[in-house]
């Protein structure tokens, strides 16, 4: 309860607020209310809220407390600014497993002051080492890192006497789930994640209050094999982090009198390998024996088979709080149509091409073994196809015991549109069989809806793709004995993966680990977390995720703190590149180009779009050197900035020596090199047109279509634009025919496939080596639909869309577009129609932000803003000619332009 002062002084402020303005959306570190964090510094992060237009914060004030209605322990004080994203707490040192609350309040560009916020809470976990009371235990038995049912471990205690709290903190080498009492205590799927185990071993936090009981109480984990000790990579390993599966386990149970119990992972312990898991691998699929379940809770606890635990040193790597989201299910899909293939074989359809599992109630002979086999497509005669699958089973087997129950795997997932059944007897129906979406718990940020239907749906598998491949680590495919944190494709797919969904944590996390896996010498492997299997690593366009994305990252969301963690992982990339460099040119190493890059089988007349890699890799130089550059500025880096600054001329200098001809045409003629060359300002100014010239004319010349592979296709219809093409970039969008990124629309596709053939047009499919259904990274042209479509963008040098642009540009016969933004600030909306040469335009502005709105070929024509000549609406501060558009500079709210388009 509220102490009679704290509620008297909300009241006061409230009636001295105004009911237009509030705050809301209050985030510690990104996350809402979030347990077991472990940020000496935590940051603080609200969204204004305001009923009038053009509303701007001006000053802010925070307060911080252990309990509502106590004595604050750090005040703000009013602070003169706008911020409201990042900002740090600077109170005393923050104390182990402690609950603390914030509230802020603001004061608008109106000398309005809001009431004091609704408490939002965020929760220590585990500080020092010494916290931790607990040992790392593992089973007497060995396994020698072979594969191995499941193991469990189980301990049963007291309790005595009223409790006020209990807190699990816990993890396993291994994926694990925990029950206290019979009861699961957690949604959270696949935990603790995949870290670089060896650096860093993500512990989770649970409240487990309700899960307790007076008397005897039991807990039981199971430990699946998952990435650490399971199958990883394309090569037949496995164990590669360690051979036995462990438990860290620590309950904290506070008694209503103040009194502290510890149950805590030791040698009074027990094991067992013979629970219903008999099988877990993240390939392979897993087998759930449902006659070797047994209670989890008392009485009972099963007393059988069970075996002695052993403690053990601690692994090498830290124990770190996580960052991001835990994965956890998601939608729920019925399927679209059930076919009987023979007396106890099934084919399934969902109608999507999903990552997660498919979940059967079943009903059979105790006994029976019910096998779920998963595939993403059909062949053309529609039959089962699984050769693309490589040396990954996808298959689930039950076992019945003769009760009907639903079935799901636990250490696994897939990825599939299809299943195949054998070993039943039954029919399910849409009622007993259904999949289950699994993925990173990431907030919708975006969403895109156009006139046209195929556009619409490609805007839906490239969010689908990232659904599938945001489990913990951004995979580049979700199926196949594959699964791995390629940095390349997280590299081109960053900034639609911001637009789509709120991956600020998701990414954090993953960061963290590329640091941590980077080699001394500057090295980024190819794979994050690394699993040492690439040769490549070190890839011109791979190793630059290192700094492409801390900067992309810093622009969506503002975080300084971010670029500053990942500044010095940022130079040494760069350093490599240098040791690896001569005469200012990177001619050497392994890389892997313009990956997937349109490619004729028989080329005799030398078609294919080849791109000589060390014109990449140069390209890809100056393209970190320069977020290198940008970071030392924001960062007051001032010697570095004039290092890189000069390095980075001389960079430039070498390109134009080695890759460029007096005449000005490339050395490598392919769309990407041209691409690549404008997009980083390669180029001087006078002969950059004519180099998006012989880019038309290359893009003509192959009937228009693009043959871009992984490193050229997400900036390519960006260059268009920018140099006036966007007519170009439209027909390129739109083209239907391979490759293109319709054709895989036209043949069916729910997701992004990794090759733009990856169906042939005679129904055939590519190599079954390298052929998956679900591989985001062509979908990197989200950005650009988000960006110039719908126009939603900012100016330069602002953040976190604190100064937004709108500037939308219609083509290619759409009617209409419309997207939304979820920023720090709030959500922005641009919604387009064309019709009959009549253009109608809404935006809307969060509070505490601005934006400068283009309106295209509003010159000289009357422009409406609602129901009000433009010059007479509210919130805006200035409506300036530019060509043959209008420019209007806008405060926050909703307006709505109308007007004849003049040509």
């Amino acid at each position: 309860m509220f102490s009679g002062f704290y509620i008297v002084s909300l009241l006061l402020f409230t009636f001295s607020a105004g009911a237009q303005l509030s705050t809301r959306s209050l985030r510690t570190n990104y996350r809402y209310n979030p347990l077991g964090t472990d940020e000496p510094r935590p940051a603080f992060s609200w969204k204004l809220h305001s009923q009038v237009r053009a509303a701007m914060q001006k000053a802010y004030e925070l307060r911080v407390f252990t309990q509502p209605g106590t004595k604050t322990i750090w005040t703000s004080g009013k602070v003169s600014s706008d911020q409201n994203l990042h900002v740090e707490y600077k109170g005393p040192a923050l104390t182990s497993a402690t609950r603390y609350f914030w509230q802020v309040r603001v004061w608008d560009n109106r000398n309005k002051v809001s009431a004091w916020s609704e408490p939002a809470l965020w929760e220590t976990g585990l500080l020092q080492t010494d916290d931790w009371k607990a040992q790392w235990i593992t089973s007497v038995r060995e396994t020698g890192g072979k594969a191995a049912p499941a193991a469990e471990f189980r301990k049963v205690f007291r309790i005595n006497g009223p409790i006020k709290s209990a807190r699990l903190y816990t993890t396993a080498l291994g994926l694990y789930e925990t029950f206290l009492n019979g009861s699961r205590i957690s949604e959270d799927c696949l935990a603790p994640g995949w870290t670089s185990y060896n650096h860093r071993i993500q512990y989770q936090t649970y409240d487990v209050t309700a899960q307790l009981k007076p008397g005897d109480n039991a807990a039981l984990t199971m430990v699946g094999d998952g990435w650490y000790r399971g199958n990883l990579g394309y090569k037949g390993s496995r164990a590669i982090y360690g051979r036995e599966a462990a438990l860290l386990y620590q309950l904290v149970i506070t008694y209503a009198d103040g009194r502290k119990q510890y149950v805590v992972s030791d040698n009074s312990w027990q094991s067992a390998f013979d629970g219903p898991v008999r099988a877990s691998d993240i390939y392979n699929g897993e087998v759930y024996d449902a006659r070797r379940e047994r209670p989890a809770s008392l009485p009972g606890f099963d007393a059988k088979n069970w075996l002695g635990v052993r403690s053990m040193n601690a692994p090498a790597g830290k124990l770190v709080a996580p960052v991001g989201p835990a994965v956890k299910k998601q939608e729920r899909i019925r399927p679209v149509k059930i076919t009987r293939l023979g007396p106890q074989e099934l084919l399934v359809d969902f109608g999507q091409n999903l990552v997660g599992w498919a979940i059967l109630r079943l009903k059979g002979r105790p006994g029976d073994s019910v096998h779920v086999q998963h595939a993403e497509v059909l062949d053309k005669e529609g039959r089962f196809y699984t050769e693309n699958l490589r040396a990954a089973a996808q298959q689930n087997t039950f076992v019945l015991d003769g009760k009907e129950r639903w079935y799901s795997p636990r250490f696994t997932w897939q990825g599939f549109r299809y299943l195949r059944i054998t070993g039943y007897r039954g029919l399910p129906d849409s009622s007993s069989l259904m999949a289950r979406a699994l993925y990173s718990d990431m907030d919708p940020n975006g969403t895109f809806l156009t006139s046209n239907a195929l556009v619409n749906q490609l805007q839906h598998n490239i969010q689908w793709g990232q659904k599938g491949n945001f489990i913990d680590v951004p995979t580049d495919c979700p199926q196949r004995d594959e699964r791995l944190g390629w940095t390349g494709d997280a590299q081109v797919f960053f900034n639609t993966a911001a637009f789509n969904m709120d991956v600020s944590g998701f990414f954090i996390k993953w960061l963290r680990d590329l640091k941590a896996d980077q080699l001394p010498n500057g090295m980024v492997p190819a794979v994050i977390p690394d699993i040492r299997e690439q040769a490549n690593s070190g890839s011109a366009g791979w190793g630059d995720a290192s700094t492409i994305i801390p900067w992309n990252f810093y622009l969506a969301y503002g975080d300084r703190a971010l670029l500053d963690s990942q500044y010095n992982s940022m130079k040494a990339w760069v350093g490599y590149i240098r040791s690896m460099s001569k005469n200012d040119l990177w001619n050497s190493g392994r890389h892997y180009g313009d990956w997937l890059f349109y490619e004729l089988d028989d080329d005799r007349d030398g078609k294919s779009a080849i791109t000589d890699k060390y014109l990449i890799a140069q390209a890809f130089w100056a393209a970190s050197l320069q977020h290198v550059i940008d970071a030392a500025r924001i960062l007051g880096r001032e010697q570095d900035e004039k290092q890189y600054t000069a390095m980075l001329k001389d960079v430039k200098n070498a390109f134009m020596r080695e890759y460029v001809t007096p005449s000005g045409r490339l050395v490598s003629g392919s769309q990407t090199a041209y691409v690549l060359a404008l997009h980083f300002d390669l180029l001087p100014e006078a002969l950059r047109s004519q180099a998006a010239e012989r880019l038309v004319e290359n893009i003509r010349s192959y009937n228009d279509h693009l043959t871009t592979g992984f490193l050229g296709t997400p900036y390519l219809c960006h260059v268009l634009s920018r140099f006036g093409y966007n007519d170009i970039a439209y027909r390129l969008l739109l083209q239907e025919t391979y490759p293109s990124w319709l054709y895989p629309v036209k043949k069916g596709a729910t997701t992004i496939w990794e090759r733009w053939d990856g169906i042939k047009p005679n129904g055939t499919f590519q190599t079954a080596k390298m052929n998956s259904f679900n591989h985001y990274a062509y979908g990197a042209i989200g950005e650009w639909m988000y960006r110039q479509m719908a126009g939603i963008g900012q100016e330069p040098g602002s953040t976190a869309y604190k100064k937004i642009l709108i500037a939308p540009k219609p083509g290619g016969g759409f009617s209409e577009v419309k997207a939304t933004l979820e920023t720090g600030n709030g959500k922005v909306l641009s919604a387009w129609t064309l019709k009959e040469g009549k253009f109608n335009l809404t935006v809307e502005v969060p509070a505490n932000s601005t934006a400068r709105i283009i309106l295209p070929a509003a010159a000289g024509a009357a422009v409406a803003e609602g129901n009000a000549p433009l010059e007479k609406a509210t919130g805006l501060s200035r409506v300036t000619r530019l060509g043959n558009d209008l420019q209007v500079e806008a405060g926050s709210g909703r307006y709505e332009f109308s007007y004849v388009q003049k040509k």
